[in-house]
């Protein structure tokens, strides 16, 4: 019971000293982005997938996947997470095509 009351008195002093003490303020950061040194390699549907993958990340991001022997399989199964896990909006049309150009380019 005595350590709620301390708590309680220490919390009233913190709360009271922030109400007294000087204004937090935060100032706005600015940083410069890199540009972007990566390109998707030329290939079939080339713009389906610029339209529909690099809203959501670069073309590095394939490059540092691990080369698969079931290239289509390994990429029907990534194109799928990112719709079913991340939530991303491809069109079930497109899908076929952007596993066709991994499968072929990657």
């Amino acid at each position: 019971m005595q350590r709620i009351v301390l708590l309680i008195v220490a919390l009233a002093v913190g709360f009271a000293s922030l109400a007294t003490g000087p204004a937090v303020t935060a100032s706005p950061v600015n940083y410069q982005i890199p540009d972007e040194v990566a390109a998707f390699k030329p290939g079939p549907n080339l713009e389906i997938v610029q339209g529909n993958c690099t809203a959501c990340h670069s073309a590095d991001y394939i490059n540092t996947q691990p080369q698969m022997k079931d290239k289509k399989g390994f990429w029907q199964a990534e194109v799928t997470k990112m719709i079913k896990v991340y939530g991303a909006p491809i069109d079930d049309a497109d899908v076929g095509k952007i596993v066709d150009y991994l499968a072929a380019t990657y």
